[in-house]
């Protein structure tokens, strides 16, 4: 009987570990998938963003901000989301191109940060402008859907990226 027993546990623990090791890696690579897709939205998103703003698309920003948005300005005054929506709407400039040079997604579960540089070209009172800001932006995934909570953009100033 002892050696029936010994025979069972001989087949079984490295049945056993071979099948726990393979369901380990199918949690991995579902969590890889979740996050390659939840980085390919908020990509979209931040697109999306550059495309409403340069339009004033006040009613496509809405749907992208969340109502609890902060946003920290360049001389480090916050605004809160209707406050950087009336400003849209109050302005005078005309972005010709609001392009991201670069962006990165990172993904912590239902919260991912987003951080690139932007480079803004338009009209403002009849002159050309030409700007870049580094920026970051703060999304939460909210009943299903990715929203900004949080924004900073700092002018760039130097010759560097």
């Amino acid at each position: 009987m002892k050696w029936i027993r010994c025979r069972i546990v001989v087949f079984w623990i490295p049945t056993l570990s071979i099948l726990a090791l393979m369901c380990a890696s199918a949690v991995l690579v579902s969590a890889q998938n979740e996050d390659a897709a939840a980085r390919d939205q908020v990509l979209a998103l931040e697109k999306a963003w550059n495309q409403a703003y340069k339009a004033g698309d006040i009613k496509a920003l809405g749907s992208i901000l969340d109502n609890s948005l902060v946003l920290v300005e360049d001389d480090g005054s916050l605004k809160t989301k209707s406050e950087f929506l009336g400003s849209i709407k109050a302005s005078k400039a005309n972005e010709e191109q609001v392009a991201p040079e670069s962006l990165t997604v990172r993904v912590f579960g239902s919260t991912a940060i987003a951080i690139g540089v932007i480079a803004v070209k338009g009209t403002k009172g009849g002159k050309p402008v030409v700007h870049r800001e580094r920026f970051i932006d703060t999304w939460i995934k909210k009943n299903g859907t990715w929203i900004c909570i949080a924004t900073d953009a700092t002018p760039i100033t130097h010759g560097g990226s």
